[in-house]
């Protein structure tokens, strides 16, 4: 039971964490930055944890189901209704803050946009300051100034910094040499879905990403196995 504790590996480069570490850094500020300006400070301020918590998304893992686009406006638009009308009809207690974020999220499944950041700002909005509280449905302005302002950041920093973003749900994977008859019975994105589809569980992971990580898995196995047949060979003699 406990070797289920143990951290799984992150198979990045420091590079990439130091890539990430600047896009973390520097996003929120300007969406705070930028909400400041419009709402002033007090409203841009009570939104920064979300924020930071969708910029580690955005950034370190911008490969990500749970990263691209739809998910974070999406995602903060659902947060920000159900909050809003579970502080008009049951007022602003933990009670409605909770059910906020629980209702957020049955809507942010049913519109395919799960954004886990989006349920702390369901939390953070029922139970706002008193700043937030006086803009009451004009609240979602500054939401989706800040959703808006952060992915726009995360769409120039990745794309300068070479990390492709968003990623297309359409992207075909690499393509590979053929390796005889047996590539008709090859797994394809379809399987993969119909799969997570019976799994019935959350994977932060689209099914051309799978595909295409068996396929580099494939092209790999094919080459040790090439390698281990060359090495297995006798040598010829002068």
């Amino acid at each position: 039971m406990f070797t289920r504790w143990k951290p799984a590996a992150i198979n990045t480069r420091p590079l990439e964490w130091s890539r990430a570490a600047i896009g973390v850094a520097l996003g929120p500020l300007f969406s705070v930055w930028l909400c400041a300006k419009v709402f002033g400070m007090p409203v841009a301020l009570h939104l920064i944890g979300p924020l930071g918590a969708s910029a580690v998304l955005l950034f370190a893992v911008s490969s990500g189901a749970l990263a691209q686009p739809w998910s974070i406006l999406g995602g903060y638009l659902c947060a920000a209704v159900m909050a809003l009308l579970a502080a008009h009809f049951l007022g602003r207690s933990l009670g409605s803050a909770g059910l906020a974020a629980g209702t957020a999220l049955v809507l942010m499944c049913w519109l395919r946009c799960l954004h886990p950041p989006a349920g702390a700002l369901a939390l953070t909005l029922v139970l706002a300051d008193p700043a937030s509280v006086a803009l009451d449905w004009r609240e979602l302005g500054p939401v989706m100034l800040a959703a808006a302002s952060l992915l726009a950041s995360a769409l120039v920093y990745n794309n300068l910094t070479r990390t492709r973003y968003p990623k297309g749900p359409g992207e075909p994977p690499a393509v590979l040499a053929p390796a005889g008859p047996s590539d008709s019975l090859a797994i394809t994105a379809v399987d993969l879905k119909r799969a997570l589809e019976e799994m019935e569980e959350f994977f932060d992971v689209t099914p051309e990403d799978l595909e295409q990580l068996i396929h580099a898995s494939e092209a790999h196995a094919r080459r040790r196995s090439i390698g281990q047949v060359l090495s297995s060979a006798p040598q010829s003699r002068p």
